[in-house]
């Protein structure tokens, strides 16, 4: 039986998949059945898309040679694919894997375009009206259960995740800034802080475990993208650099709190009725971007007045 579409990504950022995630529910919604996902590993859209109702199956784009993704996918029997991407090879990919219609961005026409307005007006175009921007991350409910039990979670503290990682040095508040925010936070509610990163970033993870925060701290470092999502379904906030663990818990409804010093809140800030933007002081949400470089502009005086608004 051949399934009704395949959707491609090439995009290998956790926060480009999920910023897409809507795109792909609004798809399943008007073919009237669940589509299949092809993309990066690094996006964990296996992990991200488990739970989803409007997915069928994810296949891994990985680093395979040209034929060798032809050959995953011909056998499938594709009717459509949507290409979320500028890309001649997944277009051909797509082409001689024998699927008949194949819908794309226009060729070498993404270079310097808002991520987030390319991928939603390319949607709205194919489905000939407006899509609601906002993703949303399925999570089984007895897994979020299971979490609360676990890491105490409840009503009475604040829960907080914070990424103090990012993609790139000059994506990241100085982790001695978040130690002190924490600090002061800690001071005025009862709080249970769940530090967002990876193996790489347990050199930053660290420094939060060395201070005073250890005692009410989780660290994620050893934990896989599937094990932490029914924690954070779980938590209520969400403060941190423009990282993907922001945009996974704002697509999992937490109020989110986002830094951003060197990248576009425009393309990645915007989409989502859940976060809440911070940027260097003398940026704008429309000036800061790439290569701002304004780590160092934050105002922690500026963010920790935001932060005691936000959780009240």
């Amino acid at each position: 039986m051949s399934k009704a579409s395949l959707v491609i990504i090439k995009s290998m950022g956790i926060g480009d998949l999920v910023i897409l995630i809507a795109n792909i529910h609004a798809l399943s919604k008007y073919l009237g059945k669940p589509v299949v996902v092809m993309a990066q590993k690094n996006t964990h859209a296996r992990a991200l898309l488990k739970n989803d109702p409007h997915v069928e199956e994810v296949i891994d784009l990985g680093k395979k040679g040209f034929f060798d993704i032809i050959k995953s996918i011909k056998s499938k029997n594709f009717n459509q694919s949507y290409i979320y991407s500028d890309s001649i090879r997944l277009y051909l990919i797509s082409k001689l894997s024998g699927i008949n219609d194949n819908y794309h961005y226009s060729f070498f026409s993404k270079k310097g375009k808002n991520f987030f307005k390319t991928a939603k007006e390319f949607t709205e175009n194919l489905l000939k009206t407006k899509i609601d921007p906002q993703p949303k991350i399925y999570c089984n409910e007895e897994e979020i259960k299971s979490a609360q039990k676990k890491f105490s979670i409840n009503n009475y503290s604040k829960n907080i995740i914070c990424a103090p990682s990012a993609s790139g040095i000059t994506k990241r508040w100085d982790i001695k800034n978040y130690i002190k925010l924490l600090q002061h936070i800690n001071e005025k509610f009862k709080c249970n802080f769940f530090i967002a990163g990876g193996s790489n970033d347990e050199y930053l993870i660290s420094e939060i475990m060395k201070s005073s925060l250890k005692k009410n701290s989780i660290s994620f470092s050893k934990m896989t993208i599937e094990e932490t999502i029914p924690i954070i379904a779980a938590c209520q906030y969400y403060i941190g650099n423009d990282t993907g663990w922001g945009h996974i818990s704002a697509a999992l409804n937490l109020k989110s709190l986002f830094l951003f010093m060197d990248s576009p809140p425009l393309a990645y800030g915007i989409y989502s009725k859940n976060i809440s933007v911070i940027v260097p002081d003398g940026e704008t949400i429309e000036t800061c971007s790439h290569n701002t470089r304004g780590k160092d502009k934050i105002s922690f005086d500026n963010v920790l007045e935001k932060s005691l608004k936000f959780l009240i």
